[in-house]
């Protein structure tokens, strides 16, 4: 192989390369672009975590100082969830 072919084919193999480049750099663009929205809520999820620690805190001692409240609304929960899970269910059945 002769230097000019050398160089012709160098020449070549940069000029991919850099195409390459341009590509990733627009798929890129895209892609971070489309999961700008995502990427935006899971930040503000994860600034919110201080805020959650927080108020865990504070139903923890608003738990130990009314017991019979949080259970009757632990009841109310679990009640709505069975309900919820029983529709669900029927809607979801197959007919036979």
């Amino acid at each position: 192989m002769s230097d000019a072919d050398r160089d012709k084919r160098k020449a070549y193999l940069l000029s991919q390369v850099q195409q390459q480049r341009l590509d990733l750099s627009a798929a890129k663009r895209d892609w971070l672009q489309v999961t700008g929205p995502y990427d935006r809520g899971w930040h503000t999820l994860v600034s919110l975590r201080s805020y959650a620690m927080i108020a865990s805190s504070v139903l923890a001692i608003w738990t130990v100082k009314h017991p019979g409240k949080f259970m009757r609304w632990a009841k109310r929960g679990f009640g709505a969830w069975s309900t919820w899970r029983l529709i669900r269910n029927t809607l979801n059945t197959p007919s036979r």
